[in-house]
C-alpha cells in the first residue's frame, strides 16, 4: 500500500445541510474548517473517514455507502483504519490534527442513506479531530500518522 492520500473533501454549512464536495479546504487552528458546520466548535473540528471501512461498511449494508452522505469532512485511501487513540497526531496536508475521539455514525445516516446504514458504519464511522496547527488540506495531500501517545 503506497502513501495514504486525501480522496475527497465534504463540508457542510449548517448541521442537517447536504455536504458538498469541495478541492480544498482551510483548517484553522482551535476552530475547524473554514466554511463548515463544526467551525468554531470546541473539539469537533474536523472528521476523518478512511475509504476502506466505507468499503467494508457498504460490504455489510449491501449496498453503497456514498462517502458525501456519511457527514465526514475527508475521505482517506491507502489507509485501513483512520487512528482514534485520543492524542494521536496526524498531519493532513498542511494540517496538524490530534485525535479527539471515536466519530459515532449517527441516526441521520438512516435517514440519508438508509435504514440500517447507521448500524453498518458502527466502528466505521471515522474519527473526530481537533486542529493544532492551521493550513490547508487539498484533494490528493499525503496523509501521515506524525505521533502516537
Amino acid at each position: 500500500m503506497g502513501q495514504p492520500t486525501v480522496v475527497a473533501l465534504h463540508v457542510a454549512k449548517a448541521t442537517r445541510l447536504p455536504m458538498r464536495s469541495v478541492e480544498g479546504v482551510v483548517a484553522e487552528a482551535g476552530k475547524g474548517i473554514v466554511g463548515d458546520r463544526y467551525h468554531g466548535t470546541r473539539h469537533r473540528h474536523v472528521t476523518v473517514q478512511s475509504a476502506a471501512a466505507l468499503a467494508e461498511a457498504a460490504a455489510a449494508y449491501g449496498r453503497d455507502v456514498p462517502w458525501e452522505l456519511t457527514r465526514r469532512n475527508v475521505t482517506v485511501e491507502g489507509i485501513d483504519a483512520i487512528p482514534t487513540k485520543p492524542g494521536t497526531r496526524l498531519r493532513v496536508g498542511q494540517a496538524l490534527l490530534e485525535v479527539v475521539r471515536v466519530a459515532a455514525p449517527c441516526k441521520l445516516l438512516d435517514d440519508t442513506i438508509g435504514r440500517g446504514a447507521q448500524e453498518a458504519l458502527r466502528r466505521r464511522g471515522g474519527t473526530v479531530f481537533r486542529v493544532l496547527e492551521s493550513g490547508t488540506i487539498t484533494v490528493g495531500d499525503e496523509v501521515e500518522v506524525v505521533e502516537e501517545p
